[in-house]
């Protein structure tokens, strides 16, 4: 991979990562690493970092999470969901209004290329194009 690129992760790419969920995590570690690396800028909504941090807690416990969360935030950058997101995200073609408020800040930050989850078939409507874990790497 040649240029650097700027990525929104999705909530179930960065499960699969703290949860180790055997069929997903050796790609989301190896996307990870890259952006620990620099090599991708990864990118997080807070949304997407309290959907983490919710179920990180039921399955790890409290401290485990804020430790894994402190983790996380030491290479991913947080970009904010506006009130204009939101809108744009309730009028949207997108069935699933929370992915479309996620789609719809990391479009209007105007330097994310993609959004990489698992859930491709959900944001086939978005103004970014959804891909997985593994066509980033």
């Amino acid at each position: 991979m040649g240029k650097r690129i700027d990525v929104l992760i999705d909530t179930d790419v960065i499960l699969d990562l703290l949860l180790d969920r055997s069929d997903y995590s050796d790609d989301a570690a190896k996307l990870f690493t890259l952006c620990e690396r620099g090599e991708i800028n990864g990118y997080v909504t807070p949304i997407i970092f309290a959907n983490m941090f919710y179920f990180l807690k039921k399955v790890a416990g409290s401290e485990q999470a804020v430790l894994k969360s402190l983790a996380l935030l030491n290479f991913l950058e947080v970009i904010p969901v506006t009130k204009p997101n939101i809108k744009e995200a309730l009028f949207s073609p997108m069935a699933d209004k929370e992915d479309a408020m996620q789609s719809m800040a990391a479009y209007s930050h105007g330097r994310i290329h993609a959004i990489v989850t698992r859930n491709v078939k959900g944001y086939k409507k978005s103004p970014l194009q959804a891909v997985l874990p593994g066509d980033v790497l």
